[in-house]
């Protein structure tokens, strides 16, 4: 499938696998924490959109050179019908996924 950046429906597919192998490892920037406090999100949300959701914006650059931003979009069982969005900075050599921000879709 080659490198990065990816097209939406490879990135979908990517970020699923990765999150759900059993030596994956999820990052969190202060930012995501402070968010997941804010908001009553916990990790297991967190997993569970990465491993359900989809990935429906155009990449973007990363901060550091040759990373590059995710937008995965979904909903996990402890959020009810309300869509998250996760940015996340995915590092496939590593099986891990960094978590930028997580934010609401929807005006709650």
């Amino acid at each position: 499938m080659g490198g990065q950046p990816w097209i939406a429906r490879d990135a979908t597919d990517r970020l699923r696998a990765m999150a759900s192998e059993p030596d994956f490892e999820l990052g969190l920037s202060a930012h995501a924490r402070e968010r997941l406090e804010q908001r009553g999100l916990t990790i297991a949300d967190l997993r569970w959109v990465l491993r359900t959701g989809f990935v429906t914006a155009p990449w973007r650059p990363g901060r550091l050179p040759g990373t590059f931003r995710y937008a995965v979009d979904g909903a996990s069982p402890n959020t009810g019908s309300r869509k998250l969005r996760l940015v996340v900075v995915p590092d496939e050599e590593q099986c891990r996924i960094f978590v930028v921000t997580a934010m609401w879709l929807d005006a709650g």
